[in-house]
């Protein structure tokens, strides 16, 4: 059986032998149509619309020095931040734009060496970096503008914006109100800078609001480090509450309650962070933090546009990240 072949690409030659003209005068259509006279942007509109012709994009960004692609650096592909970079192709997609994701390797040096290149040959309009680059990589990919923000290491893992762990002041204030005095921290994994903000706002906020902590327990971010904490508790004094690292962590917490006999919220609150979905569905639902991913992709993109035309920045310089949100797992301690 013979093997399909697919069409030719209808070329700028086809449009020129159809409409009887040279493929320099079909060229000015595309590039400056008010320098022709009507009767030839008639004829080649005409052998466009029969042909189903459309310019190819790489030949027409050479002709304008236009692409409109827009470049966003991350590391090497292997935990892609998905939320925010939705967030940023969202923005960049509202704008005209197509956004291209390139992931490099190496330290900041090498990095900044390979962005240069792109930036020379892959013709983006413009380059965002969510991770660091070095020191003169503005004059490194010059003319093509360029924006770093800080908000992800190079592991893409979470800093600036991202690290905000004033939740968990708000965690235990409330609860405090609520009756609760023994407090128990599980953490994710303290490579994460998330992860210490939080270790360490939960240890500030214990001391100011002159509360007990029975302990900071080295989790990883899994279901089972919270279980297991949970099965280590001296039960002879528990805490009342236990801020979790996470949604994950959290739900460990829960299942280690249960198979202890305790009843969530009534033995034991529990607080999670990061609003999965399933967080909202569980019974009792869990108290957790909302992390607004795709506003730390939407705000990077928009400067970026705005050192691409110039404008005076309407970005706000910062806005909440993280908001509680208060659900069935925590409540008042028995007779509060």
């Amino acid at each position: 059986m013979p093997r399909a072949t697919t069409p030719r690409r209808v070329t700028i030659y086809d449009v020129a032998e159809r409409a009887q003209l040279s493929h320099q005068t079909v060229s000015r259509y595309f590039r400056a149509p008010e320098g022709l006279r009507p009767a030839t942007r008639e004829r080649v509109s005409a052998a466009v619309t029969e042909l189903g012709y459309s310019p190819n994009p790489l030949a027409r960004s050479l002709r304008t020095g236009r692409s409109k692609r827009l470049m966003v650096v991350v590391p090497e592909l292997t935990s892609s931040p998905a939320r925010v970079l939705a967030g940023a192709s969202d923005a960049a997609r509202g704008a005209g734009f197509t956004l291209d994701v390139v992931g490099l390797t190496g330290d900041a040096d090498e990095r900044t060496d390979r962005l240069a290149e792109l930036a020379r040959t892959g013709r983006p309009e413009a380059i965002l970096s969510l991770i660091p680059l070095a020191a003169d990589a503005q004059e490194a990919c010059a003319p093509v503008p360029l924006v770093v923000v800080g908000e992800l290491d190079d592991a893409m893992r979470g800093i600036g914006e991202l690290s905000d762990a004033s939740p968990v002041l708000e965690f235990l204030r409330e609860l405090s109100t609520l009756g609760h005095r023994r407090f128990l921290h599980i953490t994710g994994d303290l490579d994460f800078a998330s992860a210490r903000a939080r270790r360490d706002a939960y240890l500030t906020g214990i001391e100011s609001q002159g509360l007990e902590d029975l302990g900071v327990v080295d989790g990883d971010w899994s279901a089972a480090s919270g279980y297991e904490a949970i099965a280590a508790i001296d039960a002879a004094r528990p805490p009342t509450a236990v801020i979790a690292a996470n949604d994950v962590v959290a739900g460990g917490v829960v299942q280690g309650a249960r198979e202890r006999g305790w009843t969530i919220p009534e033995d034991l609150s529990v607080t999670g962070w990061d609003n999965l979905p399933l967080s909202g569905l569980l019974s009792p639902t869990l108290t957790t933090v909302e992390v607004d991913h795709e506003g730390v992709g939407v705000r990077a993109m928009q400067r970026l546009l705005e050192r691409l035309s110039g404008a005076a920045s309407a970005v706000p310089a910062s806005e909440p990240v993280n908001t509680v949100i208060w659900r069935g797992s925590t409540g008042p301690v028995a007779g509060h």
